[in-house]
């Protein structure tokens, strides 16, 4: 897959919107080897949570460009402007959507899902400062003037992908599939637990080790009855 062109976003830009970083380059590479796979499944609808910058959803719907509708979720007005752009720019067609999650989303209707979440260790009390389960009608500007609320994951890393993985059953299909990132530290092995006990397949896709951190991209799919 080709890594989208980011040149139109702007040092103002990433002082609200995650910037692309070894993390996001290796949710670009474990999709890239599972293309295989992707194309076998032959998605309709592709969703990335929480998508930034835009450039995991831009890339894949540049490869899908004609099999699938694309589409991208975040909680940060300025995220959803910066995934047009970049969409745009690259010559890709996806919408983006404000909201928490997958608040807008028809229930089991993705076929693939990413999510990059905010994985670093971080108190409880941190990430409530961000307000990041506020209702999302309001404005918030201290999310909007920094970008904490895009890494602080509370215990273990894990309040915003816990939220999540409790509605995984309400949002894959019944032939979709999740690529989740991890850090070590947000424990991999007990979140595999927990999703083989719901009826979950979950794999190590891909792993690698970056300055200061171990990261790991889960593939998570239906348990075949």
């Amino acid at each position: 897959m080709e890594t989208p062109h980011t040149e139109h976003l702007s040092s103002a830009d990433y002082e609200q919107v995650y910037e692309p970083a070894e993390d996001s380059f290796l949710l670009l590479d474990a999709l890239e080897a599972d293309l295989e796979f992707l194309d076998t499944l032959q998605p309709r609808l592709c969703l990335e949570i929480g998508s930034g910058s835009g450039v995991i959803i831009t890339a894949l719907a540049k490869r899908l460009a004609h099999s699938a509708l694309c589409l991208a979720t975040d909680i940060n007005p300025n995220a959803c402007d910066a995934t047009k752009r970049t969409a745009f720019h690259n010559g890709a067609r996806l919408d983006s959507v404000r909201c928490n999650l997958v608040d807008a989303i028809r229930k089991r209707s993705v076929d693939v899902l990413l999510f990059n979440p905010p994985y670093v260790v971080t108190s409880d009390e941190e990430l409530q400062s961000q307000k990041l389960f506020t209702d999302q009608t309001t404005a918030n500007p201290a999310t909007q003037r920094n970008l904490v609320y895009s890494w602080a994951g509370g215990r273990d890393g894990r309040r915003v992908t816990d939220a999540l993985l409790e509605q995984l059953d309400d949002i894959l299909s019944p032939s979709g599939v999740l690529y989740l990132l991890l850090l070590r530290e947000n424990k991999p092995d007990e979140i595999i637990k927990q999703l083989v006990e719901c009826n979950f397949k979950a794999v190590k896709h891909m792993e690698r080790r970056i300055p200061g951190e171990y990261l790991y991209i889960l593939k998570v799919t239906r348990c075949i009855s």
